[in-house]
Order: structure tokens, then sequence, then C-alpha cells
């Protein structure tokens, strides 16, 4: 008898596991993104995860460089990636030679965050990241374009939300009015948490920067400033005459005619969107589920003009958009948003008789040359046995192969769901259950 003690199973804290039928859904929804990713032109690329910490740390800071994994191996001082940007900005500086611009690339990929695991927050999870870079120099249609992209994606996954976009040049050029420029990083990292923490506190960390009463209100009430583009520019056009300040809406404005343009006139301006990271530098933008308890964003974006100038001396601005995958899906679990009994890996089950087994595998065979996730329970031998396996296992069709079935080619196709029998040879099957699987698909508005 083996003595040794036994290791108790179990995960890092806030990575994630799913049980197999959530991730079938899981793997369904990237599939459906990577699909309107590919309809749109953008390319296919996978950066590695672990990067020098010089490239990934090039310009992070602040909470950002508390929560990126880093370790020495050797000499080599290495990161693992906190987002899929600084790794694309860094092969584009590697690569520009070599590419067509603006490049368009897409990356559906893992990401590490080394933060306190809650509700919505996790240590490892999924991004699906969309980005344009120019050369030198990159229109506002791109922007419109990184925004409407983000808008088919959820269409393409059948949900409703509210996009709502802002330029940080507002807030900056209105910042360098009051000369506040050198504390900027620190000021939006105050106005980004204006959501999660009560205005008092807001105002009291505004204030211990150095900002006035006056320009504390000033300031948060600039950020609470929302509506249609027109709406928002005649509220705010005459604030502030900061050169700054007035190209941000001037970009905004440009953005917004583009989206029109592109289909898209639900779109908000909302000037609280600022985003965490401090890369971005005008149009950003977030996402947020409409008719959801859970009042976080589940994804955004945003153009970033100097991020490649870590890495090289050619100017590369770009636009990004990024799906937050992991939290989404949590988030529509939490809600009961899917039905797991229609997520099965098994179409068709194939039940058999001891003298017709290897009849019905030669019928296994065949469905799934023809794109039938077909099974057989060939443990379970008896015919009451596989029926009650299937049941166990939520199978939508039985397929009974008998030796009638055998001989005149003609097999009994039963729906467990209704009870309902017919008779099919089997091409008719094959069409049959490829007709309801597409009955049954979650509808794609991914044009």
């Amino acid at each position: 008898m083996n003595n040794q003690k036994l290791i108790t199973p179990r995960k890092l804290q806030g990575f994630w596991e799913l049980m197999p039928k959530q991730q079938m859904l899981f793997s369904s929804l990237l599939n459906r993104i990577e699909e309107v990713f590919k309809a749109n032109c953008f390319l296919p690329l996978d950066t590695p995860i672990l990067e020098y910490s010089e490239a990934l740390l090039a310009k992070s800071g602040g909470e950002t460089d508390k929560q990126v994994f880093r370790f020495l191996k050797g000499d080599t001082d290495m990161c693992m990636r906190y987002d899929l940007t600084v790794p694309l900005a860094r092969f584009v500086s590697m690569h520009k030679n070599e590419l067509s611009f603006p490049f368009k690339r897409f990356q559906i990929g893992k990401v590490y965050r080394g933060e306190r695991p809650q509700k919505g927050r996790f240590r490892e999870l999924y991004q699906c990241d969309a980005d344009i870079i120019g050369n030198e120099t990159l229109s506002e249609v791109a922007d419109a374009e990184c925004i409407n992209l983000f808008e088919k994606c959820f269409n393409a996954l059948n949900l409703d939300v509210n996009i709502l976009v802002s330029n940080r040049k507002i807030l900056a050029g209105f910042i360098q009015d009051i000369n506040f420029e050198e504390k900027s990083t620190e000021i939006f990292i105050v106005l980004d948490k204006l959501a999660k923490i009560p205005y008092e506190d807001a105002m009291k960390q505004l204030i211990e920067i150095g900002l006035s009463k006056t320009e504390c209100e000033k300031l948060i009430a600039l950020t609470k400033t929302n509506g249609t583009f027109k709406e928002v520019k005649k509220s705010i056009s005459n604030l502030c005459q900061n050169e700054i300040f007035q190209k941000g809406l001037e970009e905004l404005e440009n953005t917004f005619k583009y989206l029109e343009i592109l289909g898209n006139n639900s779109i908000v301006c909302d000037l609280s969107i600022i985003r965490g990271h401090n890369y971005y530098t005008g149009t950003v933008f977030e996402g947020f589920l409409k008719n959801s308890e859970y009042t976080g964003a589940v994804g955004g974006g945003g153009r970033f003009e100097n991020l490649c100038s870590y890495f090289s001396d050619t100017k590369m601005p770009g636009v990004g958009m990024s799906v937050g995958i992991t939290r989404l899906f949590d988030v529509l679990l939490a809600e009961n948003y899917f039905d797991l009994s229609q997520a099965n890996e098994i179409e068709c089950a194939v039940v058999t008789f001891d003298e017709t087994f290897e009849a019905g595998l030669k019928l296994v065979s065949k469905l799934r040359q023809n794109d039938i996730k077909a099974e057989s329970f060939y443990e379970n031998k008896s015919f009451k046995s596989q029926m009650k396996e299937a049941n166990r296992r939520q199978v939508k069709y039985v397929l009974i192969v008998g030796e009638d079935e055998v001989k005149t080619g003609n097999y009994t196709l039963k729906n467990m769901t209704t009870g309902e029998q017919i008779s099919l040879e089997l091409n008719q099957i094959i069409e049959h259950l490829k007709d309801d699987r597409m009955a049954s698909a979650m509808p794609n508005n991914n044009n």
C-alpha cells in the first residue's frame, strides 16, 4: 500500500478554470469575435506571454507596475504580459520595414495581472484585442473604425451595450490651463475612480494633489458632461481655450462624424471615460452592459500616439479596442445568460445492440466525417444503460441501430427532448442534424 501523503488538489486564486460545458460556450464566444475581426480585415498575431521587463514596463507606471508579474531567470529580467498592446508596440517596431501601414491586427490571448482577486478581477484573463497602427500619421477614421468594430463584437455575441466615448486631450488641456500639467497622471488616476469612490473622497484626493476647491469642482463637473457630441460641444466649447483642450474637441468631432458614416448612431459622448493606462493620448471609449447588475466596463480602448516611441524613432500612432472576455463571461454566467443544457459535446449518440455494435461504430465514423459530433457509449453495453447515459449527458438526439435498421439502411432518430422518432436514411439524418444545429445557433450579427 502506498503511504505517500496525497496532495490536496487546489488552484491559485484569481486564475480561471471552467467546467467543460462552460468552456465550450466560452470558446464559441472567442470564435465569434475572431470571425468579426477577420471580416473587418484585421490580421492575426500572437506575441509571447513573457517579455523583457525593459520592454514591457517602458511606458506603464503607476498601479500597473505594481501589478506586473516580474521575475529573474538567471540574469534575464522578464515580465508576464499585462496586456496585449505594449507587446504589439514592440512587435511593430521590430518589423516596421516588413509591414504594410496602416497595420491592422487582432490578437486573442491571456494576460496576467497581480492584483487582488475579487468580483470581475482576475490574475489570469483573456483579452480580445484589435488595433490599427499608422506610419507617421493616422486619421480619426481609425478611431471610428475601432469603435465600430467594438460594437460589432458585442452584436456578434447578441449583447446590448452602452458605448461611451471621450478624448483625454479635453481633460489634459483643462489641467494644463490651470497649471497642473506635471500632476496630470495623478489627477487622471483620481478622475478615473470617480464612479467607484464618494465625491468627498475624490475632492480630498485632488486637494491633496494641490488643486483648489473651485478647480476640483470644475474638473469633476467637466467629467460629468455627457450626451450627443453636439450637446457636449455646445456645453464645453467655450469653457477653455487651451490648444490641447480644443484639439481634443476637434478630434472627437471627427470621430463622431466618421462613426455616423459607418452607421453608429447610438454611441454616447461621455467625458467621464478616461481609461487607466497612461499611454492613451486621445480618443478613449468603454462598453457597459445594458440590463445588467454589473456596472463595470466589459471592454474599451483608445488612441495612443507615442507608445512605439520607446522602441523606434519612427512615429507610429495607433488606436485599439479590447473586449475583456473573461470578465464578461463571468458576469454572463452569474446572471444565467447561458442555457448550459444547450452546450453539449455530443450532437448524436449512436445506440446499438450486441449484434449491431460494429455497424453502429461505422455510423459514428461516417457521422463524424460529415461534421456531426457523434458518440458511441461502448462501455455501456445494454440498450437501457446506453439510453440512460444519453439522458445523463443531455444528448438531444439518439440514433437507434437495430438489426432491421442495418438491413434496410433506415435508422430510427429519436429527439430526446420531445420524444419524437423518425426513420431516415443516413444522408437524411446528417441533413436533419445540421439543420437543427443551425436553428439552435445563437444569432450572429457580425455583418
